[in-house]
């Protein structure tokens, strides 16, 4: 391929295909970490059937690997103006450069016989990626469970429903297939007899997760009271990571089960390979989305249980500060759930409105109002002066005029009776 490199990107990743000493080169100089894409498994679908007689052997790239989709890795695709496809969501295209450096985007058009001409193999690569990006929110989840003081399986241990009971045994199931595929390679028809049950299992501890949560954030709307929203708090506290827990143990396992089964249709159908990952990928985000709405719900109950607490510090210097703490200890550890399943999290935690704040505020408050309080006074007490004066004129003119009539009056009859 003559310092070419091909790019493909489903939106989750990219993948770059080419010389091992080009591909490390594009690498490095565009600053991506990434992971091997397993080349061996990519070349093996495109030796065999239909596929060889349109690639026959042209596929000669010595690497393959994968980056995940990040702000940065994301430039990348923008930056070669890879061309999308309608029909499979993928972008691809080939950048060229001698020495390894990359100067430029090449029309794919004229490489007919490389990896991107062949839909086959393209098909599978892209399945390949979809398996690598679960495969990376798998292990991000298995991270977070790690940090979490209460294990997910001691959490469905101690629990009665049959529901999370049941989840430990489907647990139990996939990890094996899981095992199986790594060593074989693929998934046979055994293998995936023992987990076509397992999904209706975790969908129903996964809707069960979910009413939890609905639960917690219900209960902190009916409380209008303090202290009745900082017990509500702290239930939240203790049992929303238990919750969360579940969900993220159910989103790793129908990830798993995701990944066997697209190698399953590649074995029994795989000119369906691509339909087949695009459902799975809709399955996905509709699954994420109604995690979304469920988390964002309680992150929303608890936020505003923190400002109805903030508001009344002065009168609760307790158990309002008690109300933030719980409130911010879940919507972190949502923030943090939502982190590893890859969901976008725009909420943060509220600041603790301290009782002295709290106290100066309601103080500068009562200044200024008596500030225009006793500006109001002064203008009044000035205009009723300005009142009582004019009254007080206009009764001394009045009184005068009196006067001189009365005088006049008396001068008038004194004049007539000399008369």
């Amino acid at each position: 391929m003559d310092n070419e490199i091909q790019l493909i990107s489903d939106g989750d990743g990219l993948t770059v295909i080419g010389s091992e000493m080009d591909v490390e080169r594009f690498l490095v100089s565009e600053g991506l970490s990434s992971k091997d894409l397993g080349l061996r498994r990519l070349k093996s679908v495109a030796g065999t059937g239909a596929v060889v007689a349109q690639a026959g052997s042209d596929i000669a790239a010595e690497s393959a690997c994968w980056v995940k989709l990040t702000r940065e890795s994301a430039q990348v695709v923008r930056k070669y103006g890879l061309r999308e496809s309608s029909k499979t969501g993928l972008s691809t295209g080939v950048v060229k450069g001698p020495k390894g450096q990359i100067r430029g985007f090449v029309e794919f058009a004229s490489k007919p016989r490389s990896l991107l001409g062949n839909p086959a193999a393209l098909a599978h690569a892209a399945g390949i990626m979809a398996q690598l990006a679960m495969q990376q929110t798998m292990d991000e989840i298995t991270d977070y469970l790690a940090t979490i003081d209460e294990k997910v399986d001691d959490v469905l241990r101690a629990q009665a429903d049959a529901a999370l009971s049941d989840m430990i045994g489907a647990e139990l199931v996939i990890e094996e297939a899981m095992t199986i595929r790594e060593q074989v390679g693929r998934v046979s028809e055994i293998t995936w007899s023992k987990v076509q049950a397992t999904p209706g299992t975790i969908a129903t501890t996964q809707a069960y997760a979910l009413r939890r949560l609905d639960a917690l954030a219900e209960k902190m709307e009916r409380k209008a009271k303090i202290g009745d929203l900082a017990e509500a708090a702290k239930e939240a506290e203790s049992k929303a990571q238990q919750w969360l827990a579940v969900l993220a143990r159910c989103f790793q396992l129908q990830d798993a089960i995701a990944v066997l089964e697209l190698d399953r249709v590649l074995d029994v159908a795989p000119e369906e390979l691509d339909r087949h990952r695009l459902g799975i990928r809709i399955a996905r985000q509709n699954r994420l989305d109604l995690i979304s709405r469920s988390t964002e719900r309680l992150v929303a109950r608890l936020n505003a249980a923190a400002g109805a607490a903030n508001a009344k510090v002065l009168l609760h210097p307790t158990r309002s500060p008690a109300v933030v703490q719980s409130s911010n200890h879940v919507v972190t550890g949502v923030h943090d759930f939502h982190g590893r399943l890859g969901i976008e999290s725009g909420r943060r935690p509220s600041e603790t409105r301290r009782w002295a704040a709290a106290a100066a505020e309601v103080r500068d408050k009562a200044l200024e109002t008596g500030a225009k309080g006793v500006g109001a006074a002064r203008s009044l007490g000035t205009e009723t002066l300005d009142r009582a004066s004019s009254v007080k004129d206009k009764l001394s003119s009045g009184i005068a005029e009196r006067a001189r009539r009365w005088r006049g009056d008396g001068d008038e009859e004194e004049r007539d009776a000399e008369g």
